[in-house]
């Protein structure tokens, strides 16, 4: 393996790592200080977590691509910017550090390390909304980039802040996220039967938003009105 690769895999693994404290770690802060306002534990969540996003992008875009996501690192995989044995190492890397994360933030707060999530999040809607959150996310980063590489990081932050409550799932939109999520009986947390229909929806989501973004901005599109 090649010292490139690994330095892009320590990102892919750091990233994502942070990505989770701050998911899990403001879900167990926001639980505790707001009262029992869900409402309002789920909006420092959101904020939280679309802060974190902006940050980890501008600090680790140049290494990486900053995915932190397998949804993206498959997007980038459908497009043929990524062999597939890399793009395998990039979701190894986002588990571990997703995993990590999740560790970390239950010792910050004093919490048990080992726990299953309990949350139930299953049906149909929910369901949809994964998809759709996804699909967003991913479009979001193909179209952005695209356009304007610098805004990248701002975009998905603010994308993410906004799917926390416009879809009926709170947008995990991301399977390594997911996945470390069901090892958390936070706030943030959710029970680990309803892990697998959840990153299907999410894988389903990514390779529609290539598909849209391949019709959408196709080169030679003439966008003139």
């Amino acid at each position: 393996m090649s010292s490139l690769l690994l330095r892009r895999l320590g990102a892919e693994l750091l990233g994502t790592a942070f990505l989770l404290a701050t998911v899990v770690g403001s879900g167990i802060m926001a639980d505790r200080l707001s009262g029992g306002s869900v409402g309002l534990a789920l909006l420092a969540n959101a904020v939280a977590t679309g802060a974190m996003l902006f940050v980890l992008i501008v600090m680790f875009g140049t290494v990486s691509g900053a995915h932190f996501n397998p949804a993206v690192t498959l997007a980038m995989r459908l497009r043929a910017e990524m062999t597939t044995s890399t793009a395998l190492a990039y979701v190894g890397a986002q588990i571990v550090g997703g995993i990590a994360g999740v560790w970390i933030a239950h010792m910050m707060f004093a919490e048990p390390v080992l726990m299953l999530g309990e949350t139930a999040r299953s049906g149909a809607g929910q369901w949809l909304a994964e998809a759709v959150a996804t699909f967003g996310l991913v479009l979001t980063i193909l179209a952005v980039r695209h356009r304007s590489l610098e805004t990248v990081a701002a975009a998905v932050g603010l994308y993410i802040t906004a799917a926390y409550w416009f879809t009926a799932s709170t947008s995990f939109a991301n399977p390594a996220v997911t996945m470390a999520r069901g090892l958390s009986a936070s706030f943030s947390g959710i029970a680990p039967g309803d892990v697998p229909a959840f990153i299907g929806a999410q894988l389903l989501g990514a390779a529609l938003a290539v598909l849209a973004f391949h019709l959408l901005f196709a080169k030679g599109v003439d966008t003139r009105a």
